[in-house]
């Protein structure tokens, strides 16, 4: 007779080792990666838990939460226990994760630096897979009127309308610009095509008396500031 497969669910482990309850008795800082991915799936498969499945599926991109964020529905899936449902609450909730350190970012509001600029467009474009080309409106405080993507393009090269940037800034009020995009390769070095559309914006904006104060050029974790190299 086959012996009974025992159940790997949450609610039957003991209560000092389920997740849940110890981010509510405890406080959620207390949880790991793991157990806090493993509340978001509930259960595990029939050979392990959903914390064991959960510290697995962490290892496989050497326990990065930014990397885990980058995986694909179908990729998650490929795990034994993970399916389409569970597969869509965690990139669900790393995408909430994203875009709320965009908020933080975007809270600071006046921008000060070149750090300032990347602190606040690395959540929204640094970790893409292609390349956006995005525009930073400020008033003449430096402070963020609002952000806009200009365009999405491949890895390539984006598209960028001059005419566009300047509709936007003349309609919100705008006296200042920065300009950014990513590089999806990881290199920081601004190419023949990124320093002509800099100048073509900066000389057609200060013709409306509006400032390009910098282009970034992002990556995961690195920046490029026109403005800080002197090529602006």
């Amino acid at each position: 007779m086959q012996e009974k497969q025992a159940s790997f669910s949450i609610k039957n482990w003991s209560q000092d080792d389920q997740p849940r309850e110890k981010l509510l008795y405890k406080g959620k800082a207390t949880l790991s990666d793991a157990e806090l991915v493993a509340i978001l799936i509930g259960s595990g498969n029939r050979g392990e838990s959903a914390v064991g499945l959960c510290k697995r599926i962490l290892a496989s991109v050497e326990n990065n939460l930014s990397e885990l964020g980058k995986l694909s529905i179908k990729q998650l899936m490929e795990f034994k226990g993970i399916g389409e449902a569970k597969a869509i609450t965690i990139a669900a909730a790393l995408e909430l994760g994203r875009r709320r350190r965009g908020e933080e970012a975007l809270e600071k509001k006046k921008i000060t630096s070149s750090k300032s600029v990347f602190e606040l467009m690395q959540p929204v474009i640094g970790e893409l897979q292609h390349e956006e080309f995005w525009i930073v409106y400020l008033n003449n405080s430096n402070k963020v009127i609002q952000k806009n993507q200009l365009s999405k393009g491949g890895i390539t090269g984006t598209l960028v309308d001059v005419r566009l940037v300047l509709k936007n800034a003349l309609e919100v009020g705008a006296t200042g610009l920065v300009l950014a995009h990513n590089h999806p390769s990881g290199t920081l070095k601004p190419s023949e095509a990124d320093k002509q559309i800099t100048t073509k914006l900066k000389m057609a904006a200060e013709s409306l008396d509006i400032k390009v104060l910098d282009h970034l050029i992002i990556t995961e974790n690195a920046y490029f500031s026109f403005a800080d190299e002197g090529i602006l």
